[in-house]
């Protein structure tokens, strides 16, 4: 599972459950549009589980 993936903001936070808002935090995430890579761990696929209706993934290319 070590495969780099990119990660965008695609809708807003703002009245979210407060929870989802921090996850987006822990992932770098703070304006729509932002984009952020990180290594693909299994802390990191539930985060993008939790808030899935709120960003994009894709595999960053090398």
């Amino acid at each position: 599972m070590g495969e780099q993936v990119t990660i965008t903001l695609v809708k807003s936070p703002v009245g979210r459950v407060p929870k989802h808002r921090g996850t987006l935090r822990a992932l770098g995430l703070w304006k729509i549009g932002e984009k952020r890579s990180h290594k693909m761990t299994p802390q990191l696929a539930g985060m993008i589980r939790t808030v899935s209706y709120l960003i994009t993934v894709e595999s960053a290319k090398k």
